[in-house]
């Protein structure tokens, strides 16, 4: 990752963390908490329903039966509308769930830009403007919830070339951008052909920790996924089904760790393939608005979200029994590799008595 194309990028050292190889699997959940939006339709700023958040109670029956806290990275219709802040007070009431942020440039103030598939991406923005639209979100959440978010998520997946220094002027301490192997580009998106799906310490270590979507490849061709994935996603490729014959001849599979599309064959298969290569932290993610049907294409019908949460308990159940898995976070899988690097842990701060210290802050300075 040292790479002169990546620092060109970036303008960032991105230094590999080799997780313990006595460190059991731990699993994270990451919900992306956003507004209900048409995904076929144009990006627009008028789209700003979120009462899909109320929806999130039964998920987390499932996440209580396995003791999951899940990360909610929170965008800005739901950090500035009743509807999207009462259910996550409820959460944090009950000590349920950590909050971070997620940048959707579209409908996050200021609005200084052209609406348009290129500045869906906030790290494609000026980075005045990524960084004004950041510190509105992260005020709307600390009016809202009491609490500054320090785990961030970019829209889109859409870093850039200054946003991990945004992120850490402004006191955030971890990134979950970062979607290994993908070549983003077609769509104006960034390259990640050359992250690996492991944690890295973006500069020094301690400094801000990056934890990468889980996302890898599987099949006789896996261990050439980043190399092929431009071709893979090339029109001619996507109109020919290249992709899916390749998958079923079981040359290569391109999979991320998530109910929605997924099946759980796919989930294990990626898994064990992760682990037998090194890998000990994974993430589960998916949509909130997922939990309502007709919001996105995943969950169209009662019965798909039925298969839905089905995909996620028995996930978790092979998870945690036949891989003997463990529950963490983002918060505390910085401190255990904090801890294996002899770095000395947070410091927490005075915090909002509903907020255990974990879902409060994290200094960014190590």
């Amino acid at each position: 990752m040292r790479a002169e194309k990546q620092k060109v990028l970036f303008e960032d050292d991105w230094n590999p963390i080799k997780a313990p190889p006595e460190l059991p699997p731990i699993l994270l959940v990451v919900v992306d908490a956003e507004e209900e939006f048409d995904w076929s339709a144009p990006f627009s700023r008028d789209q700003r329903s979120v009462r899909s958040m109320a929806a999130q109670g039964p998920m987390h029956r499932i996440f209580g039966k396995f003791g999951i806290r899940p990360t909610y990275v929170v965008d800005y219709p739901v950090a500035s509308q009743r509807d999207g802040l009462e259910p996550l007070r409820d959460l944090l009431k009950d000590d349920a769930c950590l909050i971070g942020t997620q940048l959707h440039p579209w409908v996050n103030p200021p609005f200084d830009e052209e609406v348009s598939e290129r500045n869906s991406f906030p790290g494609n923005l000026p980075p005045d403007l990524e960084r004004a639209k950041l510190e509105a979100l992260t005020r709307a959440i600390e009016d809202g919830l009491g609490l500054t978010p320090r785990i961030y998520k970019a829209g889109r997946y859409g870093l850039g070339p200054r946003t991990f220094r945004t992120l850490a002027d402004l006191g955030y301490c971890i990134d979950l951008s970062a979607v290994p192997g993908a070549d983003l580009r077609v769509h104006h998106g960034p390259d990640f052909r050359r992250v690996e799906p492991q944690p890295y310490w973006i500069g020094p270590p301690g400094r801000l920790l990056e934890l990468p979507l889980t996302r890898g490849y599987v099949g006789l061709l896996s261990g050439q996924g980043p190399g092929l994935e431009g071709a893979l996603e090339s029109p001619i490729a996507q109109a020919c089904r290249i992709p899916g014959v390749l998958s079923r001849l079981g040359l290569i599979d391109r999979i991320i760790l998530t109910p929605e599309g997924v099946p759980p064959a796919q989930h294990m298969a990626l898994v064990r393939a992760m682990i037998r290569r090194g890998q000990r932290i994974f993430m589960l993610s998916y949509h909130s608005p997922s939990l309502v049907p007709g919001n996105t294409p995943y969950v169209r019908t009662r019965r798909d979200l039925d298969v839905f949460m089905d995909r996620v308990e028995g996930f978790c159940e092979r998870f945690f029994g036949e891989l003997g898995g463990t529950a963490g976070d983002p918060l505390s899988v910085r401190d255990l590799l904090k801890r294996h690097a002899g770095l000395a842990r947070d410091e927490q701060p005075n915090r909002a008595p509903a907020v255990r210290p974990a879902a409060r802050q994290c200094s960014s300075s190590g």
